[in-house]
């Protein structure tokens, strides 16, 4: 090996021993006005592998996505593992709009929580057996709804719908919501041009202009998922949690833009001493002389501050 060059050689070998020390920091801990936290991060490579493609962040806005379209994010409560998202296309108290429907990726870690209600709204007459005897998917589970239930009164008193002058029969309720992996809501077969989602009464149960309109979904995690513990290790150290994305194995982002694979307190003890290193590994690597001697060349890479041996 021609070493008539050692400072290209040895800048070379360092950066092949700590590619971590000019890697940037790709992974933020907001999105808007959110906070990011484990499962959920920035962008690819960020978070956890198996939500990235349906939690995301772009243009500083957190979006959830399915293949019924892509919904904004309204809140998340980590504590409870619990996202609130909101549908454009979905009637409230305030306004009336046709919808498509919503539905679920099968392979999406998420599940409906017990907490959301949906209501068909302003379903054809003819449909109200559908409801009443319930609706089968296709795979043995079957939509069973409530007519009976005060709520299709009490949304159908709402302005924008009290205007239609629509029969309650043209309402219907289910709850609690598990429509499961392969169930879609199918308004058109349903016959039911709109529906309304909503996860907390907001203790008004008689005021449905006050209730909380949107949908909350459960976020769930595989039997061996080994990311929560070094996630946690890692945010309690300051840094961003993401992935290395040709293999699925953990990251910890570091806020000096180093990335490590456990957490950021050890890279924080020695941040002065790497910051240094890196400035006199480049330093030699410019200014050394050709023809300078190899083993005075190590002595002065070795010395610098932080890492003298």
């Amino acid at each position: 090996m021609d070493f008539s060059y050692p400072s290209v050689f040895l800048l070379s070998f360092f950066l092949f021993l700590f590619p971590s020390l000019i890697s940037s920091q790709i992974c933020q801990k907001n999105c808007g006005k959110e906070t990011l936290k484990y499962p959920f991060g920035s962008g690819p490579g960020c978070g956890d592998p198996r939500f990235q493609p349906h939690v995301t962040c772009s243009q500083q806005k957190l979006t959830f996505t399915t293949h019924t379209g892509s919904y904004p994010v309204t809140s998340i409560d980590y504590a409870n593992e619990v996202i609130y998202i909101s549908d454009p296309t979905m009637s409230t108290c305030s306004c009336t709009v046709p919808s498509k429907g919503f539905g679920l990726n099968w392979d999406a870690p998420f599940t409906f929580a017990d907490r959301t209600i949906f209501a068909l709204v302003d379903c054809a007459t003819n449909s109200s057996s559908i409801c009443q005897n319930g609706y089968d998917d296709g795979s043995n589970s079957k939509l069973l709804c409530d007519q009976g239930t005060p709520i299709c009164s009490l949304l159908y008193s709402c302005r924008p719908i009290s205007t239609i002058n629509l029969p309650i029969s043209t309402c219907c309720v289910y709850t609690p919501v598990n429509l499961g992996p392969s169930f879609e809501m199918d308004l058109q077969k349903l016959q039911c041009p709109s529906y309304t989602g909503f996860y907390n009464f907001n203790d008004q149960q008689s005021d449905p202009e006050k209730w909380n309109y949107g949908i909350a979904l459960k976020y769930k995690f595989s039997v061996t998922n080994d990311y929560p513990g070094s996630c946690d290790a890692c945010e309690r150290s300051h840094g961003v949690c993401g992935y290395n994305v040709a293999f699925n194995s953990f990251i910890c982002n570091c806020p000096n833009g180093i990335n490590t694979t456990t957490d950021c307190y050890f890279i924080s003890s020695f941040n002065s001493g790497f910051r240094n290193g890196v400035a006199w590994l480049i330093y030699p690597a410019v200014y050394l002389d050709r023809t300078s001697n190899i083993a005075q060349y190590f002595s002065r890479v070795w010395n610098f501050d932080g890492f003298r041996v």
